[in-house]
């Protein structure tokens, strides 16, 4: 009896070691097969970049001339100037960028040729700058008037700002930036008048000066695929006061002008960058 159940167990044992290789087999068989997760690609924005810009600048020039006794030194008449410099720009930019996580921190340097211009004109009445003038009939001498006319050139300018920006999708950047503005306005123009013999007289004045000044601004750039991106940018430019002097002393009061003009810019622009090294 002994003998027979022994035999019985160890034939359902031997029977149970078999089935479970089977059945193991069967459900990895059941399984399907999937391959471990790719590795995402992160863009960066790390490296150094190059590129081009074009746009339009809405500038402005605030000009103040006095009119002095060039003889005497004694102040005869002041006016006062805003006037548009509004034209195209267009140049090129350099820059580096470091990213660390979803932010961005980096330098550009840029350089613009314009086609900014404008002009004014200042009015001296007769009454004040021909005072004493008996060549000139009473009546007229209010309209003896002497002119000086003004026209202002933004020949150039250079910024040098940081940035700092945050990256809201991997691939899209907005920032803002600040910094230095370098800028070269020509200035010339004629300051008019009378002899004391009542004949009209004239004389010209040209200038060019370069001054420092600030900038800020803001921007969006975006990948527009390999190592192309593409940007829009807003910059305004302090560029400080530029001085110039007329002189006119064939006139019957020896005149001298002195000018100081407050230059200021609003540009809007865009531009494409080529980036240096890997992406991501």
């Amino acid at each position: 009896m002994r003998a027979s159940i022994f035999k019985a167990v160890a034939t359902a044992a031997f029977t149970a070691l078999i089935a479970i290789p089977s059945a193991s087999a069967a459900d990895l068989a059941a399984r399907p097969y999937t391959k471990a997760p790719a590795m995402v690609s992160v863009y960066n924005w790390t490296g150094f970049y190059i590129g081009g810009n074009a746009g339009y600048s809405w500038g402005r020039s605030r000009t103040d001339a006095s009119y002095f006794n060039n003889t005497t030194n004694l102040l005869l008449a002041t006016g006062t100037s805003s006037f548009d410099m509004n034209g195209w720009v267009a140049g090129g930019q350099l820059g580096y960028n470091w990213q660390n996580q979803l932010w961005v921190w980096g330098f550009e340097g840029d350089i613009q040729a314009t086609g900014q211009k404008g002009s004014t004109l200042f009015i001296c009445p007769g009454t004040i700058c021909n005072f004493g003038n008996t060549a000139i009939p009473a009546p007229a001498l209010a309209g003896s008037t002497s002119n000086l006319s003004l026209n202002q050139k933004l020949e150039w300018f250079s910024t040098i700002r940081a940035r700092v920006g945050y990256t809201f999708v991997p691939t899209v950047l907005g920032y803002v930036t600040g910094g230095l503005a370098i800028g070269e306005v020509k200035s010339d123009g004629v300051l008019t008048g009378f002899t004391s013999l009542a004949a009209p007289t004239a004389s010209g004045f040209s200038n060019r000066e370069t001054r420092a000044g600030w900038t800020v601004g803001a921007g969006v750039e975006a990948s527009l695929g390999g190592n192309w991106t593409g940007k829009i940018e807003y910059l305004y430019l302090d560029l400080g006061k530029y001085s110039n002097t007329a002189l006119l002393l064939t006139n019957f009061i020896p005149l001298r002008a002195a000018m100081s003009s407050h230059v200021t810019d609003n540009i809007l622009r865009v531009g494409v960058n080529y980036r240096f090294g890997g992406l991501y």
